[in-house]
């Protein structure tokens, strides 16, 4: 009698090194790294909202009924409470729970993102009848956190309300083109039309040297910078304000050889820079 407990407790044993071996040979979950935001995308947020907001999502409700009858085919409008982490950007304090509705894009089952305990940046306003509220400031306002999106939204942040922040530009006033003593040596200015105070391209070419240009903030345009690293504040204010092309009407009062040459020079200040979104 006492063979039927001992083989029992062989097979359990066996059976339980089995289980063991394929606890060991199963594969582990591979963590899905955070999507990466490009430097522009993120600045048109920061500027945009007035408050950006570091939370983590506590509860998400689905909203149905009259109240989602404006949502956009293959996406779902979500009632989503989140714990504030920390305030980057806003007019004061906010309370340590808000609540906000998002339109999120379903899977192809239909389902919604699992948005649970995601840690995410709000771009965001102020609900006025309601402080535990805010409202996103366009559709892809909430973004999957990470060490790296916080960080540069924050210098985003604090870039753009420094004092010596460079404005926005709206347009180009006026430009000119000096010709050198020398063949192919030359100089352009650029000047821009900005919101704030004013800036000017300069452009400079040596014989038998690369071009070179620079950048200056203010009405001296000696006191010049070098042209800015991509994905830095003044980079984005040129790289995704300057228009494409030179308006006609600032090219009309030069002969045509100063006009090619400020289209040159444009272009090569373009090309520095390099894609807005690229």
């Amino acid at each position: 009698m006492s063979s039927v407990p001992v083989m029992r407790i062989f097979a359990l044993l066996a059976l339980a090194t089995g289980l063991s071996d394929m606890a060991v040979a199963a594969p582990a979950t591979t963590a899905v790294p955070p999507p990466v935001y490009r430097y522009a995308n993120l600045a048109d947020l920061a500027i945009g909202a007035p408050m950006v907001i570091d939370g983590t999502v506590r509860d998400v409700v689905k909203i149905k009924g009259p109240e989602a009858g404006n949502v956009p085919a293959g996406y779902v409008r979500l009632y989503v409470t989140v714990d504030v982490v920390a305030l980057i950007r806003g007019p004061g304090a906010v309370p340590p729970r808000i609540g906000y509705l998002y339109d999120a894009k379903l899977d192809l089952r239909g389902s919604p993102p699992k948005l649970k305990k995601q840690r995410v940046l709000l771009f965001a306003r102020p609900v006025a009848s309601a402080a535990d509220q805010v409202q996103l400031i366009s559709s892809n306002a909430q973004l999957i956190w990470s060490p790296a999106t916080e960080a540069t939204t924050r210098r985003i942040a604090s870039d753009f309300t420094a004092a010596d922040s460079p404005p926005a530009i709206t347009g180009i006033a006026n430009a000119f083109h000096a010709a050198g003593t020398l063949p192919g040596e030359g100089e352009t200015q650029i000047f821009l039309k900005t919101n704030g105070h004013p800036i000017s391209l300069s452009i400079m070419r040596k014989q038998d040297q690369p071009p070179t240009w620079t950048v200056s903030l203010s009405e001296v345009v000696d006191d010049a910078l070098p042209p800015p690293q991509r994905d830095t504040f003044l980079w984005y204010r040129l790289a995704c304000g300057l228009p494409a092309e030179l308006p006609a009407d600032v090219l009309a009062g030069l002969d045509s050889g100063d006009a090619a040459a400020v289209r040159d020079d444009y272009r090569f200040v373009q090309n520095g820079l390099g894609a807005c979104r690229g």
